[in-house]
């Protein structure tokens, strides 16, 4: 699997993660990472978060969320 593709599942993972955690649609989850701008930060991260587990990502993720503004 190429590294494009890996990140991409990630991605998918966490959003699919924030959905359930914060009882959201999907749809939900996608605009508040299209809003933030968190796609881009889970792909300029990825060297870093691809040898963590994704509950350590997704914590970084709520970090990056939370300091741009977002009320979680």
């Amino acid at each position: 699997m190429s590294e494009k593709q890996q990140i991409l599942f990630m991605q998918i993972r966490l959003l699919r993660m924030m959905a359930e955690k914060y009882s959201l649609s999907l749809k939900q989850a996608a605009e508040i990472f299209g809003k933030y701008n968190v796609l881009p930060f889970i792909r300029e991260g990825y060297g870093i978060f691809h040898v963590e587990g994704d509950e350590a990502v997704f914590e970084e993720v709520k970090s990056f969320l939370q300091s741009k503004g977002a009320a979680l």
